[in-house]
């Protein structure tokens, strides 16, 4: 490999000297802006944003006559990037100027190569320390400058308001605006507004504004959730000026790995409560109790399975009472006793999830957080519920759902920022398109990583760290410990408080605090007990923030911060983060990891040699095996893991992208259906198409015998009275198709337009948009719902030879297609039955929409009703007959 490099040089230092001299241009503007006024700066920033205005659109006209959509967003996309690429090294050198004169910190010149790598679409990994939010600032700039707003994106809400109330008075200074979205509120940068309740000066100047007007800045800050959240709601709204999104231009990624890759598999879900018994959830948390381990039931802890044996599934039906719980009790109970053996098997209290309040929350695996709100599918949370004997909230039905992978792909640009992207590599760039750029630190990296120290138990091990940690408290050092649940994070708390020292314990259960502690874990003889990835984002200074000079200095004298691991990770990333949080900026420090025989990654991936090892040496529990080529076997389990998991979310995207495709159209179908001021001739064509299938179906040209013609043009005539109102006076029915439907598609126009007299022209055209909307919608949740069912399933198909993604997609399409004929036929059997309700009547009709949690009834925007008899379609456009509908 180093011969390799030597002779074909070094790629990553190769596109670095291609854009070493952009920096220097950003330079050499450096002395001239120092000398401007405030308002000249300013200035320079209207001057820049019409130039670009004026390029673009004097470039774009060329594209006028080309026809084929995407090679027109291709080429324009191109041209902003080239107008960009102009004006790239002033407008880095004005954003540096106005850092300088608002918040003290210049960009250093390897900042300035991130910002270059992070506007060309690619991930700047930088350091730990080498000052990532900064960075950001220079390619946010310049790509709002389009005035079509960016987006920032990042792991938490503390982040999310930090930065816009720390980097806006950078924006400000420019003339731009900045907003921010978190959970449940948004907020806007506004230099006259002053929140007196705000103890931290990074967020006093933050106004709360609504969602649009947060979207409506040139830059917003958010996380990853409510951006995708908010896409999901905007496709749920009954009125375009319930939008709050204004497009996917541009998107930096912070954190990008924990975002793109962590929780890659995550899918981001809507949902509404659906009704269901759980009783049997009760039940079957008790009765798998009797299972034995290895006997009943086998554990596959690499697949996370747990799977019923023979005399398992024997004793379950004698529990039960039946000869054959698969024949005689349904594929229902099967399922509840799946989720219920899971549930008390591979999922353990404290470390995948806590009970709080009475509830069950997921604690996430990567970072040791509480996901709030999160729920796991399929009824397995329930199963859970059941196990802790806690209330149990009911199974939700899915309104609208989208994964992190298929959101970002979206943009029409995308960069990233993280500590630790290199090993992901190959995933960023198959997966996202995106090129990893190594950016070189500003100061030398000092720290000193030792190997790995090998213990034969857990309990030795974590009594060797609580020994390590009193020997670096008393010398003043201060000792970040990264711990891998919750569960551990306690257990070592608890070693160290009985070895007298003191300590602050950061896991998901004081989160709200964790900023504000990891900023002080760089005081002398500081010690802090954390989950792997508790405070991302947040650097750990000498001497803490602020820093006090005296104490930095002995920090540094000391060997600075001690970062030790208690164990390895399944990625070989997140330890490389935990690592990361020492050494910042030319900083000393130190990192090491302990790790047992009888820890997960160990135990799972073959401890036995090394075990066998330790015993053929004779060496007690205390006494730890430190090998460099142990350490590279660990390195080896780890990547085994890494392709193992990508292999995972890959599968998954080929699946994802299938309802992907769908929900890109039925989405665009919506929007077209908002936007639209007069839906009129498209229903009056869906209403003449579904007449032309039905008599099609039931009129076959071959039919000849004139018994069965008669018949069938009875169920015709039976058939069309369902589509057109009460009364209406059908022409004469015959055997003549075309002309069949020429008679029957002028009375449905005949007919409409009568309608719409008798509504008014504007309540008809409300009318047709809430029909078409409510159906789409109505469509999709049952779209979704099917389609995870047949996922489900479909690898069976692997049993009969056949490949299952092939056998999903060619099912998945006939779902579409029932999907699209489904909305049609729903709003052809519809449109004439409801009517605009002319004074507020008493609304008997359920919920049936819902914004996540949050029901919201749709009658109080569409008043729509008119009383249907029992057998007619309901009016909801559920397509069920009105009695087992609305009208239960």
């Amino acid at each position: 490999m180093g011969f390799l490099s030597k002779f074909l040089g070094d790629s990553n230092k190769r596109v670095l000297d291609k854009l070493q001299p952009k920096v220097e241009v950003a330079n050499n503007f450096e002395k001239d802006f120092e000398k401007l006024s405030d308002e000249q700066i300013r200035d320079k920033t209207k001057k820049l944003k019409e130039l670009v205005s004026k390029n673009f659109q004097d470039r774009v006209k060329n594209f006028k006559d080309i026809e084929d959509d995407k090679e027109k967003k291709d080429l324009q996309k191109k041209a902003e990037l080239e107008i960009l690429n102009e004006i790239l090294p002033e407008a880095f050198a004005l954003v540096r100027e106005a850092s300088k004169r608002t918040i003290g910190q210049r960009h250093f010149d390897v900042q300035l190569l991130g910002g270059i790598v992070l506007h060309e679409g690619r991930i700047s990994e930088m350091r730990t320390g080498e000052g990532k939010t900064l960075v950001a600032t220079l390619p946010v700039y310049l790509n709002a400058l389009t005035g079509r707003g960016v987006h920032v994106i990042t792991v938490n809400d503390y982040l999310a308001r930090r930065d816009t109330g720390w980097m806006g008075e950078i924006y400000s200074f420019l003339g731009l605006t900045v907003g921010t979205i978190i959970h449940d509120q948004s907020f806007m940068f506004d230099k006259n507004y002053e929140d007196e309740n705000s103890l931290d000066p990074k967020l006093k100047h933050l106004k709360p504004v609504s969602r649009k007007e947060a979207y409506d800045c040139d830059i917003t800050y958010g996380t990853n959730n409510e951006f995708g959240f908010d896409y999901l709601r905007d496709n749920m709204v009954a009125d375009l000026t319930q939008m709050a999104q204004r497009g996917h231009h541009y998107a930096i990624v912070d954190e990008v790995d924990s975002i793109l890759i962590d929780e890659a598999r995550t899918p981001l879900i809507i949902s509404a409560p659906a009704e269901e018994s759980t009783e049997l959830y009760y039940k079957f948390a008790r009765l798998v109790k009797n299972l034995k381990a290895d006997e009943d039931y086998n554990i596959d802890e690499k697949m996370r399975a747990a799977t019923l044996t023979d005399s398992g599934i024997s004793k379950m039906e004698k529990l039960l009472g039946v000869s054959n719980i698969y024949e005689e009790k349904g594929i229902e109970l099967v399922h509840h006793l799946e989720q219920a053996l899971r549930a008390e098997t591979l999922f353990k209290k404290d470390k995948d999830y806590v009970v709080k309040d009475g509830e069950v929350i997921i604690v996430d695996e990567f970072t040791g957080r509480l996901m709030l709100g999160r729920r796991y599918s399929e009824g397995l949370h329930q199963a859970i519920e059941a196990k802790e004997n806690v209330e149990i909230k009911r199974e939700s039905r899915t309104l609208a759902t989208i994964t992190f992978q298929n959101y970002f792909r979206m943009y029409e640009k995308i960069a990233g920022m993280t500590g630790t992207a290199a090993t992901e590599a190959e995933e960023f760039h198959r997966i996202y398109k995106l090129e990893v750029v190594e950016i070189p630190t500003n100061k030398q990296m000092i720290r000193k990583d030792h190997q790995d120290l090998i213990y034969k138990t857990e309990d030795a091990k974590f009594r060797a760290i609580a020994e390590e940690v009193k020997e670096r408290y008393k010398k003043g050092q201060p000792v970040l410990i990264g711990t891998v649940s919750i569960e551990k994070n306690e257990k070592l708390g608890n070693l160290l408080k009985r070895n007298g020292v003191p300590f602050e314990l950061l896991n998901a259960k004081n989160h709200e605090m964790e900023a504000q502690i990891v900023s002080q874990a760089g005081k002398p003889c500081a010690v802090t007990v954390a989950t792997n990835m508790a405070g991302r984002g947040v650097d750990i200074i000498f001497g803490g923030s602020p820093p006090e000079e005296e104490d930095a200095k002995k920090v540094r004298e000391f060997g600075g911060l001690v970062v030790i691991g208690t164990e390895r990770h399944e990625s070989r990333r997140i330890d490389n983060q935990l690592r990361g949080r020492a050494g910042r900026q030319g900083d000393p420090g130190v990192s090491r990891f302990y790790v047992s025989l009888e820890d997960d990654l160990m135990r799972i991936f073959g401890s036995e040699r090394i075990k066998s090892i330790m015993d053929t040496l004779g060496l007690p529990d205390d006494q730890p095996i430190e090998h460099g080529m142990l350490s590279k076997a660990l390195e080896g389990a780890q990547k085994k893991v890494e392709g193992h998991n990508f292999d995972i979310r890959k599968h998954l995207l080929e699946y994802d992208d299938v309802i992907n495709k769908h929900r890109e159209a039925i989405y665009k179908r919506r929007k077209r259906v908002l936007e639209s001021e007069n839906l009129k001739d498209e229903i009056l064509e869906i209403l003449s198409k579904s007449v032309s299938s039905l008599i099609a179906f039931h009129l076959q040209p071959s039919v000849e015998e004139n018994e069965e013609k008669k018949d069938s043009l009875k169920e015709i005539e039976d058939s069309i009275k369902t589509i057109l109102p009460a009364g209406a006076q059908l022409p004469k029915i015959v055997s003549d198709i075309d002309k069949m439907i020429e008679d029957i598609s002028d009375l449905i126009i005949t007919e409409y337009e009568k309608k719409e007299v008798e509504t008014g022209q504007d309540a008809m055209r409300f009318l047709e948009k809430v029909v078409y909307l409510r159906i789409i919608d109505t469509w999709w949740i049952e779209h979704l719902e099917a389609i995870d069912a047949l996922k489900e399933g479909i690898g069976l198909r692997g049993y009969g030879q056949k490949d299952p993604l092939v056998e999903f997609k060619k099912e998945a399409y006939g779902l579409y297609q029932r999907l699209i004929s489904g909305i049609e036929n729903d709003i052809a059997h519809t449109i004439f039955k409801v009517g605009i309700v002319r004074e507020p009547v008493e609304s008997k009709t359920p919920v049936t929409e819902g914004r996540e949690n949050n029901n919201f009834d749709q009658n109080s925007s569409s008043p729509v009703n008119k009383k249907v008899g029992r057998n007619d379609p309901c009016p909801c456009g559920s397509g069920k007959k009105y009695k087992r509908c609305c009208g239960k």
